[in-house]
């Protein structure tokens, strides 16, 4: 009975306290960020979107034309082709990125030597500029490998990646995995961390190799946080820019020009409002991801 009655007790206590007022003075230290992300964020946002509506150019009169934006760009080859490119880009980057981390990862948090020395220099790409090594990259797809080609006799090494159309797309999915696996790696490190030894020692005591304790074990407890990885970068290679731009500038042609390279480029070329729709179009695709990505994390959280 006294049990029951102390658990009612502190019940009430925890009741009271997630009810109780929130003091005025946090409202105050977060007005900065809130202004600031209104004028940086929201105002400029709500402009676009209403620009949208319009035939503007970005500078001097415009009209309202209602729709007429976004059901053009439905049957715009062009816009059609970035989000096919940017969608299968992601796909295959969140693939490669994912499966090399993880593995990377299981090695980093083995019993090997200098594996503290091994992750600070797997995380090196991680701190460069996109930009820097897609410019270093492109040296190598356009002038090292191409003559390593022509200097071995290997046919298929002595053109570029970078000038087919067909397969540009590959380099571009190395270069970015490249530089997006050590940020990856790093949180599956965290996961297979928090994992009790005590589930590996119980599993060596009942026969099971590594290779069923990685399917069996390791796997569906680092789950949850295959689930952040997977969404968290396809969200991020969707805005996919500078690492293209660095290697085939959108080309050969239009093979590999992102959304993201669309939009800004619709911009400096007068399709202001055009492609206001489209970042428009790509903000409430953004969105639904992010949605989908709380309720995925949030299902795990409950486990």
């Amino acid at each position: 009975m006294a049990t029951t009655t102390t658990l009612v007790t502190q019940g009430d206590r925890t009741a009271r306290r997630s009810t109780r007022r929130v003091e005025p003075i946090y409202y105050l230290f977060l007005l900065p960020s809130l202004i600031l992300f209104t004028l940086a964020i929201t105002v400029p946002g709500v402009i676009g979107i209403f620009f949208s509506f319009t035939d503007s150019i970005g500078i001097g009169d415009w009209n309202f034309i209602g729709l007429t934006n976004y059901i053009a760009l439905f049957s715009d080859p062009a816009i059609l082709q970035s989000y096919l490119f940017t969608f299968g880009l992601s796909i295959a980057c969140v693939i490669v990125v994912n499966i090399a981390a993880f593995l990377l990862a299981v090695g980093l948090t083995s019993r090997i030597r200098f594996k503290t020395g091994l992750r600070a220099i797997f995380v090196i790409p991680m701190v460069i500029s996109g930009i820097i090594i897609a410019y270093v990259f492109n040296f190598l797809f356009s002038n090292s490998i191409p003559a390593l080609g022509s200097g071995t006799g290997i046919p298929w090494l002595e053109s570029s990646l970078l000038a087919n159309p067909d397969l540009a797309w590959v380099a571009i999915v190395i270069v970015t995995a490249w530089q997006a696996i050590p940020g990856t790696l790093l949180i599956y490190i965290a996961g297979l961390l928090s994992v009790p030894g005590d589930v590996y020692e119980a599993a060596d005591l009942d026969g099971a190799g590594k290779t069923q304790q990685l399917l069996r074990i390791t796997l569906p407890l680092v789950a949850g946080y295959v689930v952040i990885n997977v969404i968290l970068g396809f969200k991020g290679f969707l805005n996919a820019y500078d690492i293209i731009v660095g290697l085939t500038n959108g080309g050969p042609g239009t093979a590999t020009r992102s959304i993201a390279m669309t939009i800004i480029a619709g911009f400096n070329g007068g399709d202001y409002a055009y492609q206001m729709a489209n970042a428009t179009i790509f903000f409430i695709v953004a969105v639904l991801i992010s949605v989908l990505q709380l309720s995925l994390t949030r299902g795990r959280n409950q486990f």
